[in-house]
């Protein structure tokens, strides 16, 4: 049996489609993501994936989000093992070969839609993002993670139009909505889509695409009102996407807690310093002292969530460093949109039990929090992209979460 890789290239929410041109022997004029021939060992098929989408658009600045599980395809009487693989890229500019008649970036239930390769939508399920891949991240931040189930909910939504099941959008809207707790943006993102219009699935599809766009352009304005309060040099811990769009357009120095039990901030670190900004990471241990040593003008993080009270949950570690940051005199701003503004005044916790700290036989307890809550009176400015919000402004925006909320009330 043949083995190809089949690469979906995704540019914010949209998704690169190639079509076949006819120096291509096989499903000419068909679209494809992009495919080629696994030209090495089978099970490990990323080095063929690169090498096609090099070849076939020119890109190299590719980021890989999730290889899926090969899955076999009948193509008359040929037989194919297809291995998915799911890209991000920064811009969508290609430089196409001759294998390629043309491309389109489109949302990903056009594929539904379009006279594809077979098999090509559910190579693309085997790598989309899912209600299990909302709930089982442990790398990316609320901001990513809530467009993340945005998309999900546009793809079930899209299956569900075609098969007449309204039923089953509104059950994976649940699911998403439930799917992490303590991420408000998750639950508001989701609600909102529910509450303003038709549940239809058709509709639902089409404003859930909408809102996952709208949701990065509201990060990315947050992430500009925050960048000019960073001055030249910056303190934060964590891997927030937010966070890491206001530190590449302020490019002040950065001083990164890594950000226990995870340690995701060693790749923020890695990340920025490859892009020319000047870095120092450190232990989460020694940030506060690294905090009274330094010139830092001002101590940004991302918010999972923001309470109504004007706390702010985050990644742990949060609370102890914006306790630092009081007591050397530096501000300490949160950037995060308004969808993280939690209706409530409630914290919900998660644990990293996968990564705790102990695993000997002695009856040690475990105390290993993913967040913590660091109190309003800490925080001197929460930056959203309906600007900086007061205590005021946060519980209006919470009342408005909370009438969102309210579409299951009906059900």
């Amino acid at each position: 049996m043949s083995h190809v890789v089949t690469c979906f290239l995704r540019h914010r929410t949209a998704m690169l489609l190639a079509q076949r041109s006819g120096a291509v022997d096989t499903d000419t004029g068909r679209w494809d993501g992009v495919s080629g021939e696994v030209e090495g060992d089978p099970t490990d098929a990323e080095g063929d994936a690169r090498r096609e989408v090099r070849e076939k658009t020119g890109r190299t600045d590719t980021t890989l989000v999730r290889a899926g599980d090969p899955l076999d395809v009948a193509d008359g009487d040929r037989n194919w093992t297809v291995h998915p693989f799911l890209f991000e890229v920064a811009e969508r500019a290609v430089e196409p070969n001759d294998n390629v008649a043309a491309h389109e970036w489109v949302s990903p239930p056009v594929i539904r839609e379009r006279a594809t390769v077979p098999g090509l939508w559910a190579a693309y399920e085997a790598v989309a993002p899912t209600a299990e891949t909302v709930a089982s991240d442990e790398t990316h931040g609320s901001a990513w993670l809530s467009v993340r189930a945005l998309e999900a909910l546009r793809d079930g939504a899209a299956v569900a139009a075609d098969e007449g099941d309204e039923s089953a959008v509104t059950d994976l809207a649940r699911t998403l909505r439930d799917a992490r707790p303590s991420m408000a943006a998750v639950a508001n993102r989701v609600n909102r889509v529910l509450a303003s219009g038709a549940r239809a699935p058709a509709a639902v599809r089409d404003r859930a695409g909408q809102a996952a766009e709208d949701a990065l352009d509201a990060d990315d304005a947050s992430a500009t009102l925050a960048a000019e309060r960073c001055g030249d040099a910056v303190a934060t811990l964590s891997r927030s996407g937010t966070v890491l769009t206001a530190l590449r357009e302020a490019t002040p120095t950065v001083l990164v807690g890594e950000s226990r039990p995870a340690c995701e901030g060693r790749d923020v670190a890695d990340s920025l310093a490859r892009e020319g900004l000047d870095v120092t990471l450190t232990t989460d241990a020694a940030l506060a002292s690294e905090l009274a040593t330094r010139n830092v003008d001002a101590v940004l993080v991302g918010a999972d969530a923001i309470l109504a009270d004007g706390s702010v949950v985050n990644k742990v570690g949060t609370r102890g460093l914006a306790l630092a940051a009081a007591r050397e005199g530096v501000p300490v701003v949160v950037v995060a949109a308004a969808a993280k503004v939690r209706p409530d005044e409630t914290a919900h916790g998660e644990t990293g039990a996968s990564t705790a700290p102990y695993d000997g036989d002695a009856p040690v307890g475990v105390a290993n929090p993913i967040f913590d809550r660091t109190p309003a009176e800490l925080v001197n400015a929460v930056c959203t992209e309906r600007g900086v919000l007061n205590t005021a402004g946060v519980e209006a925006v919470a009342a408005a979460h909370r009438a969102n909320a309210a579409w299951d009330e009906a059900e």
